[in-house]
Formats: structure tokens, C-alpha cells, sequence
């Protein structure tokens, strides 16, 4: 007890405590202000994406890849509900000459901070809508890898597997900034 008070005030026995020592989240679990991931955190990705079909992802060659893969480029935002658990929409286009947004999408995040050292790998799956070249709902699925330099600034890679409900399934894999607030 006199530890926790030497960082915080006793007000009818709930401690307070001041802003330059340890803060404490929901359910009393301890966490550092200067931590990399926190809860209640908002981000925002600007994104390069790559896709390739269902016939390249099961048989993938170079000349596959270099005649199936349709680049683009998208910004998505996310926000965390708590240290692990996060919700994320985003749009990307990969051809502006039909509509400036191809694909839309929503996804439930989970991740997990690997101690100080910035990384946090996570998984993500969710359901969209593309536009362009045909309309169509799909669900995805995937996983990343995110690395923290700072609170406010990242670099992420991930890759998903896309379930389409018209037309043949594939995959996307994005590279990008994370901005954080």
C-alpha cells in the first residue's frame, strides 16, 4: 500500500492515481502510459495491397503471380476496445478508373502485444463489399504482423483469405503505416 501511495492519493480507500506514476485500466489491471498498445486506442492505416485468385494461391508460380497480381492502395481506421481486442473498417481501390473505392470492409481484431519490444502479431475477420469489377459480398479472414517505433507510429503485413459469394475466392495481402491517437 505505501508503494501504490507514494504514486497516487488515498480517497475513502480507492487510490487515485497522478498521471507521472503507474495508471490502472478497467478490472484494475496495471499498465504503463508509455506502453505501445494500449486499449481505447484509435489508428489509422494508409495501406499498398496486392491480390492474386484462387487458381494462383493453390498453385502459385512467379509468371502466376506476375500476371494475376492487382496492386492498390487504401486507408483503413481502427479502434481498440480494450489492449487486445480491436474493431476496423477500411476501403482500398485497385482500379480508379470505375469507382474510387473497390472493396469496403468491417473486421473484429484480436492481437497480442508481445512484451516492450513492439511487435504484436494479430488475426482479423470480418465481411465486405466490393464494387468494382462486379458487385458481390464476401467474409475474409487473416493474420498480421505489426511493429511499434513509437505510440503514434507503426508498420504492418498481413495477408487474408477472401470468401466471396459470387465469384472465385482469393487473397489480399496489405503492407502499410499505422498512425496512432
Amino acid at each position: 500500500m505505501k508503494k501504490l501511495m507514494k504514486h497516487g492519493i488515498l480517497i475513502g480507500g480507492t487510490i487515485l492515481m497522478l498521471a507521472a506514476g503507474p495508471a490502472f485500466g478497467a478490472h484494475g489491471m496495471k499498465y504503463d502510459d508509455n506502453e505501445l498498445y494500449r486499449a481505447r486506442e484509435t489508428t489509422l492505416d494508409l495501406f499498398g495491397s496486392g491480390s492474386v485468385g484462387q487458381q494462383t494461391i493453390n498453385n502459385v508460380t512467379r509468371a502466376k503471380v506476375s500476371r494475376d497480381l492487382r496492386l492498390g492502395a487504401g486507408v483503413g481506421v481502427n479502434y481498440f476496445l480494450t489492449r487486445n481486442i480491436g474493431l476496423g473498417a477500411e476501403g482500398y481501390s485497385e482500379n480508379t478508373g470505375h469507382s474510387f473505392v473497390d472493396n469496403a470492409s468491417v473486421s473484429l481484431i484480436g492481437r497480442l502485444p508481445l512484451g516492450k519490444g513492439g511487435f504484436a502479431p494479430y488475426v482479423y475477420g470480418g465481411a465486405g463489399r466490393q464494387f468494382d469489377p462486379i458487385e458481390l459480398n464476401y467474409l475474409h479472414a487473416g493474420a498480421g504482423l505489426e511493429y511499434r517505433f513509437t505510440r503514434r507510429l507503426g508498420a504492418f503485413v498481413d495477408a487474408r483469405y477472401v470468401f466471396t459469394d459470387g465469384t472465385k475466392n482469393y487473397g489480399l495481402a496489405r503492407v502499410g503505416l499505422r498512425l496512432g491517437f
